[in-house]
């Protein structure tokens, strides 16, 4: 079992300790197994109650090497796989999204601490979790557009499903949200000052059965959102889901924050805001968590194999020029048939299974 990821049974709670540091416990195949075998372990363990997720705090104590709870997924393995023959990273996407689904279906309490930057590969870590604790310090996003990827590990469920067109919003921009966002949108179940969480996680290991009580006592006022206030404009300049008429209603808006999400949506890959459009409206409309992430899985494998995952890596991960060449390079050119292809099925023994321990439920 990887030393990446710390996985131990602590007076009744299951705990998952995030423990790559100096990646901003970014994930690895290595740790989604680990996890996934410590779940499937805990599940069945009637000494195990409850389950809780956060990060090491680095060893020497730098405050840098403890400045998020996780940064996403292991991209540059991702991009090297995807540059070959994708073999790895199909593996990857295939374990990540069956961790995914395995804490979406769990039974048992798991409370995620999105202390830090959540993104990727950490949101969906913690989303599927019962319960999510932000703090001053949780910076939650979904950057997957701006390097040709799109918003996976579940965002095709859990956007969709946000107040108006904050999951619109979020998918096709990237745009980071705070602790207090987090809370107004539903992403966080509880708000706490980051000084207090070491408490409160000895309180919950004290006396993990009464998980539900100690969160919602130590819950604390949320400063006001940003985000809370600017949705009504989000709900009426991201009310398309086509993207043309997106960057068309900011157009004719002109304010400085549309011209702001303009700018930022130029950075963007064409295909790939296009992609996380339909695959929100694709999630919204279905009733199984698996079969999203089924969905998702199709997406990745297609996708990895498009010349923007490879490129929009390469200008904003290795090279660090942030001048993508996109191909497509507009909307316009990003036609109906290469996204249909993008979504289409595999091969059926190519198609992404739960795992067994899980396929029947929900």
């Amino acid at each position: 079992m990887t030393d990446q990821v710390l996985t131990i049974i602590d007076n009744g709670v299951g705990r998952i300790r995030l423990n790559r540091p100096k990646a901003i416990h970014a994930l690895t195949p290595d740790m989604c197994e680990a996890i996934n075998q410590a779940l499937l372990v805990w599940r069945d363990d009637p000494a195990v109650v409850a389950v809780m997720i956060d990060h090491m705090p680095a060893a020497d104590g730098d405050p840098k090497l403890s400045r998020g709870f996780c940064a996403g997924g292991d991209i540059a393995l991702i991009a090297n796989s995807a540059k070959a023959d994708c073999i790895e990273a199909e593996r990857f996407f295939h374990v990540e999204y069956r961790m995914n689904h395995l804490l979406f279906v769990y039974d048992k309490p798991i409370v995620a601490f999105i202390d830090g930057i959540v993104m990727g590969g950490g949101v969906g870590l913690s989303l599927p979790c019962r319960y999510r604790v932000a703090t001053e310090r949780t910076s939650f996003a979904m950057p997957e557009t701006g390097i040709g990827l799109f918003p996976d590990v579940g965002g095709g469920w859990f956007l969709p499903r946000l107040a108006g067109r904050i999951g619109a919003w979020l998918a096709t921009t990237g745009s980071r949200i705070d602790g207090a966002d987090c809370v107004a949108t539903g992403i966080a179940t509880h708000y706490i000052g980051s000084e207090k969480l070491d408490a409160l996680k000895a309180d919950i290991l004290a006396n993990p059965t009464a998980l539900s009580a100690l969160l919602d006592r130590a819950n604390e006022m949320t400063p006001d959102s940003r985000l809370a206030a600017q949705r009504a404009t989000i709900d009426e300049l991201f009310a398309s889901d086509r993207y043309e008429e997106i960057l068309a209603a900011l157009t004719a808006d002109g304010s400085e924050w549309a011209q702001k999400q303009l700018a930022v949506l130029a950075t963007k890959s064409p295909q790939t805001v296009k992609v996380a459009l339909r695959q929100l409206v694709e999630g919204a409309a279905l009733t199984d968590f698996a079969d999203n992430m089924r969905n998702e899985y199709r997406l990745a494998c297609h996708i990895i194999r498009r010349p923007d995952f490879v490129e929009g890596v390469r200008a904003v991960i290795f090279d660090k020029d942030n001048a993508p060449r996109w191909t497509p390079a507009t909307p316009e050119a990003v036609d109906d048939a290469l996204i249909d292809s993008l979504f289409a099925p595999l091969a059926p023994e190519q198609e992404w299974t739960p795992l067994p321990e899980t396929e029947n439920l929900p």
